[in-house]
Formats: structure tokens, sequence, C-alpha cells
């Protein structure tokens, strides 16, 4: 079962040079509302610039962990919801 990454967590994107912070997951893009993606960030260290500026992506595009977010009872509660979810919504890449 997938481990979702905290709130917070910093990365870098394969094919990418600049980091970004996660600020969300299990998200729907205004492009195409179909898709889910495993995150939502903003580019780091400058933070949210825009609504536009989301980069949405799936956690096999991640090359390199930098920083995970802060964690405590609360967070590790809701990743338990998460992963109850995403079983339900992404069942497909659940089993990966």
């Amino acid at each position: 079962m997938r481990v979702y990454l905290p709130i917070g967590s910093v990365v870098l994107l394969k094919d990418s040079t600049k980091k970004v912070m996660i600020v969300g997951v299990l998200q729907r893009g205004s492009k195409n509302p179909q898709n889910i993606w495993d995150y939502t960030a903003v580019v780091y260290p400058e933070g949210f610039l825009d609504a536009n500026k989301m980069i949405m992506f799936n956690h096999d595009q991640i090359e390199n962990v930098y920083a995970l977010g802060y964690q405590d009872a609360e967070q590790l509660a809701f990743s338990a919801k998460v992963r109850q979810v995403a079983k339900k919504i992404k069942p497909e890449e659940e089993s990966k």
C-alpha cells in the first residue's frame, strides 16, 4: 500500500531543477477534473504565487525527498484516512 508524504514535504520531481512543497493530497486538477493526482504542490521556497501555478503530480514522479512535513497524531490519523480513500478512488495504483 502506498504511503503518502505529509503536507509540507519538500521534493524534487523527475526532469525538474526546482523543488516543490506538498500542500495537498488526492486532488482534482481544474484542467482535467476526472484525474485525481496524488499531490498538489507549490514551488519552494517561494510558496503560493497564483492558483494557476499549482503543481499536480503523482508519487512516481518524485525523484528525491528533501524534507518530510510535520508529523503528529493528527497527521498520522489523516494519513490513514487518505489511504482508505485512495484505495477506493485509485485502486490500480494502490496495489503497487
